[in-house]
């Protein structure tokens, strides 16, 4: 495939070895502020876009202007993710957005929610959450832990989260960004007696490549908007 990549920083480097490893090209390689009506998509099979809050709905939409599909693991940008899925629908584009596109990680999010719904009859335990990345990262809490929270309160009677301590009803997270630790999320449910604890790790930046580029080829041919659900048959 021929692949754009939006943003070429440490992700945009991995996604480019990786990709060329499993064959793939990367003939566009769009740093932040260029204009996009100057670049020639007409040869581009799908775009993977790890750029910045401020610049991806902007190139999400453009690509589907375009006929192109859209692979986005950027996060903060999500007050229009609704829009993007009117307009790819609109167009009759294709489009996956996922706040970790780990394979590992989409099998926590599945643990996650399990645990959800067989801790939502135990009042007795109260749940945190618990995310470490880099110092570069932009966004606070990640939005990995969005996703699990969310996750939680689907199967729960928690209203929402909160960043830092909780207030009310709701899932307290701590963010915490320390040297350059790729991504670190824990939940925990405690009571007087005992804790649970489940936990996910990552030792690189490789996986979050690595399942993008899994996405890029998995959408080639279809329409509509999907989910790493439906790339890892999780449905």
């Amino acid at each position: 495939m021929n692949i754009a990549l939006f943003g070429y920083g440490k992700m945009g480097k991995m996604l480019e070895k990786l990709g060329t490893d499993r064959g793939h090209s990367f003939p566009l390689k769009i740093e932040f502020d260029t204009n996009l009506q100057s670049l020639d998509f007409s040869a581009i099979d799908v775009a993977i876009d790890f750029s910045t809050p401020d610049s991806a709905f902007d190139n999400i939409k453009y690509c589907f202007e375009n006929g192109v599909p859209v692979i986005s693991g950027t996060t903060g940008w999500l007050d229009a993710y609704d829009e993007a899925v009117s307009i790819c629908n609109e167009l009759q584009g294709a489009f996956i957005y996922a706040s970790n596109f780990s394979l590992g990680v989409n099998i926590f999010f599945e643990l996650n929610a399990k645990l959800a719904m067989m801790m939502s009859q135990r009042n007795d335990y109260e749940v945190a959450m618990e995310e470490i990345h880099h110092i570069h990262k932009l966004d606070a809490p990640s939005g990995t832990a969005i996703t699990l929270a969310e996750g939680i309160v689907h199967h729960s009677d928690y209203e929402g989260w909160q960043l830092g301590k909780s207030h009310g009803n709701t899932i307290p997270i701590s963010a915490k960004r320390e040297g350059e630790v790729p991504g670190t999320h824990s939940i925990t449910y405690s009571s007087k007696v005992d804790s649970i604890e489940i936990k996910h790790t990552a030792h690189n930046r490789e996986g979050f490549a690595l399942g993008a580029l899994i996405a890029a080829e998995w959408i080639q041919g279809k329409k509509g908007v999907f989910t790493m659900k439906d790339v890892l048959n999780l449905v």
